[in-house]
């Protein structure tokens, strides 16, 4: 880097205080240790994936320069590295001639696409199912649009029924199909939601920010392959590399499919695009300044792992899901745990059985807390009893949501560790029961 500069007039480049660089990175590592560990594979709880190496290192050799891809002035390499990396991503979905670009993560990339259906489509409804991402809502009241969430079926997808209903009114501007639930996984139904869409043209806008990747992996079931096949049919798409695309924080992308709302977009600023009449990555998209660095992390990772089918990349995903099914299916065999459903992706929700949901909610918390113990860290998440109904016998059904524990098997070693982790689970379990069988003797 210092060499593709060298024909500059040397300069002091000596940074202030310097020389207590030592002792405050030891400080910061200290402070740092007060974490999960996210990087293991016994950490198994949020969609936390750590970047791939060459995703780090690019990032680091990117800061030595430090570009702002707002503007060409800022960014001139990364921004050229942007447009390449969000073609690749757009290329996955069958898109060759759209807009799209990175920002700050699925929130932002959400909001962004929804700002766009807005005003396309002003004062109509914005329609998400009720297991879509909490932002959805949060974002319409932003924008100020009308907001509607529409029932789940008992797989935690959007159910068809009330969607049809819903939209039959004819005030509905946008249908979120969300590719991936963030709570278990699930795909919406989408060559259903197209179908609606054929009858009552409202805008789709497909949320895969955590699932988006999986368009590339061949071993999903069926449903779930047909859904991710008819992606590029939507109007928008977000995804998030900083998930499945082994990406640092935050990274997301927004993409559509007519690249004329490019026009929403139109402002003028003479003292920031001056140096190119080229395309300035500011003058589509709603956030100004913006990490260059974050494109030259996944430029090179997807140099280095192309985003392709049957690739090493790929083979990464279906690792993960492997590990899924393969953790489902000792619990759905094991008599101490209920499971909900089959994972669609690489998420698995299940909880202990018992007398009670509400027993079994009491309990989930208890092996949370025994797993951690034992170094296995998994995510506690609150979901409708219906999800878990064809499983749950005898128990009492006197609370309308069971507290669950959830997995996210995402990482693709969690495949080598899922007997390791169910081991530690079981451990956990076992050491639960035997204190409440102490504790009911006890009170005897």
């Amino acid at each position: 880097m210092d060499a593709a500069f060298s024909g500059l007039p040397a300069h002091d480049n000596s940074a202030l205080g310097v020389e207590r660089l030592a002792e405050t990175l030891d400080a910061t590592v200290e402070r740092l240790r007060d974490n999960y560990p996210y990087f293991h594979p016994l950490y198994a709880g949020q969609m936390l994936k750590p970047p791939h190496p060459v995703a780090r290192l690019a990032y680091a050799l990117a800061m030595w320069i430090n570009p702002n891809n707002h503007a060409l002035d800022g960014g001139r390499a990364t921004s050229a590295m942007e447009k390449e990396g969000v073609a690749e991503i757009a290329g996955m979905f069958g898109w060759k001639n759209f807009l799209g670009h990175l920002c700050g993560g699925g929130t932002m990339a959400n909001l962004e696409a929804l700002w766009v259906a807005g005003q396309l489509q002003p004062a109509k409804k914005i329609v998400a199912s009720e297991q879509a991402h909490y932002t959805h809502g949060r974002i319409s009241a932003v924008l100020k649009l009308p907001f509607h969430s529409v029932a789940c079926d008992a797989r935690g997808r959007m159910d068809m029924n009330a969607l049809a209903k819903r939209v039959e009114h004819g005030d509905v501007g946008t249908v979120v199909a969300t590719m991936g639930t963030t709570a278990t996984g699930s795909v919406d139904p989408l060559p259903e939601i197209l179908e609606l869409r054929a009858k009552h043209e409202f805008r789709i806008h497909a949320d895969a920010a955590y699932g988006g990747y999986f368009v590339l992996a061949g071993n999903l079931d069926k449903e779930a392959q047909s859904a991710f096949a008819r992606i590029g049919e939507a109007d928008s798409i977000v995804i998030d590399p900083h998930k499945h695309g082994l990406q640092p924080y935050g990274c997301g992308c927004v993409l559509f499919r007519d690249p004329g709302v490019g026009r929403l977009y139109k402002h003028d600023s003479p003292y920031t695009y001056f140096s190119s009449a080229e395309l300035h990555l500011g003058e589509i998209s709603l956030e100004c300044s913006r990490p260059g660095a974050a494109a030259a992390a996944l430029w090179a990772t997807q140099r280095l792992l192309p985003l392709k089918r049957g690739g090493e990349f790929a083979g990464g995903l279906e690792r993960g899901r492997k590990a899924a099914l393969a953790f489902f299916e000792k619990l759905r065999e094991d008599e101490r745990f209920v499971t909900a459903f089959a994972p669609e992706l690489d998420i698995v929700v299940f909880a202990p059985k018992a007398v009670s949901i509400s027993e079994a909610s009491i309990l989930t918390r208890k092996i949370f807390e025994g797993a951690a113990r034992h170094d296995l860290h998994l995510a506690v998440a609150e979901l409708p009893v219906r999800f878990w109904e064809a499983n749950l016998g005898a128990m009492k059904r006197d609370r309308e949501t069971l507290t669950c524990l959830r997995s996210v098997l995402m990482k693709p070693e969690h495949l080598d560790w899922v007997d390791r982790i169910w081991g530690l689970l079981s451990s956990a379990a076992d050491e639960v029961a035997v204190a409440r069988h102490s504790s009911s003797s006890e009170c005897r």
